[in-house]
């Protein structure tokens, strides 16, 4: 088991990015950053994060392909993914879900709801660690 417990941040905004990673290193846990997916998926592969948190819309690869590329590996698919985005239409929710994300969060990001769905899922994958 791993010392320490370990985020993956995958997100192109430079502010959302650095509100993020400010949030969950505040609770005490470790983050990794991606600017797109591509690397997302070079470092999830590589960090096996305890979780991962991605923008949808991402440069190249984007949110939807990342959540698709790693639940279809046997190693990474039980990582919870968090989607983060700005898509508030009836049925966006929905769709991320099927997806393959496990979660959702809304831009702007609320730093309060953020942080405490943040921690309620990394202490959960202590508990199943």
């Amino acid at each position: 088991m791993k010392p320490h417990m370990e985020v993956l941040i995958i997100e192109d905004n430079r502010i959302n990015l650095k509100l993020m990673t400010y949030l969950v290193q505040a609770a005490g846990i470790a983050v990794t950053t991606a600017a797109d997916g591509e690397r997302g998926l070079e470092l999830a592969a590589l960090r096996r994060p305890d979780l991962i948190i991605c923008d949808v819309c991402l440069p190249g690869l984007d949110g939807f392909q990342v959540a698709s590329a790693l639940k279809a590996q046997p190693e990474l698919k039980d990582i919870p993914l968090v989607a983060v985005t700005a898509l508030a239409m009836p049925g966006d929710r929905e769709r991320l879900l099927q997806e393959g994300f496990d979660y959702y969060i809304c831009k702007p990001i609320e730093p309060e709801h953020f942080s405490a769905l943040i921690s309620a899922l990394i202490v959960r994958r202590k508990r199943n660690g």
